[in-house]
């Protein structure tokens, strides 16, 4: 079993502030910026910030399904989900970056299979994860920077 990761960045026109209120509001934003891998997504407790727990599948392929039980901390200015239900750990991390910007990246990673499996998900799953992970941080510049 070797760590297994994925991670994308955006460049967001915004204050870091806000972009962090944003990336952290579970109830109105998240729904609103996920791509079509996301299904069932619902918030179980809280819905902002520190105390949240939300539920999805993510649909990583036709038949590569992840249930995921994601519960939410913050660290500074980082947004920790850990699933419940497997060793994935998600950090939407938000960072100034210039005028009145913010950068956005968001990291995967899980302990990934042995053998000749973990070597094909080692290699293959970080390129889809970042497709979405991209789409997802994609819509997230669009919700903020247009309104």
């Amino acid at each position: 079993m070797g760590q297994v990761s994925a991670s994308s960045t955006v460049l967001i026109k915004a204050e870091p502030d806000a972009v962090l209120e944003a990336v952290m509001d579970y109830r109105t934003v998240r729904p609103k910026i996920l791509s079509s891998h996301y299904r069932d997504y619902a918030v179980l407790e809280g819905g902002q910030g520190a105390g949240t727990v939300a539920t999805w599948k993510l649909h990583a392929t036709e038949s590569r399904v992840r249930d995921v039980k994601a519960s939410v901390d913050i660290a500074g200015h980082t947004v920790i989900e850990k699933d419940a239900n497997s060793t994935m750990v998600t950090n939407y991390t938000v960072a100034p970056a210039g005028d009145h910007s913010a950068s956005v990246t968001v990291k995967t990673s899980w302990q990934g299979a042995g053998g000749v499996k973990g070597f094909f998900e080692k290699t293959f799953a970080p390129l889809g994860l970042r497709k979405i992970q991209a789409e997802v941080l994609g819509n997230l510049k669009t919700l903020i920077e247009n309104g």
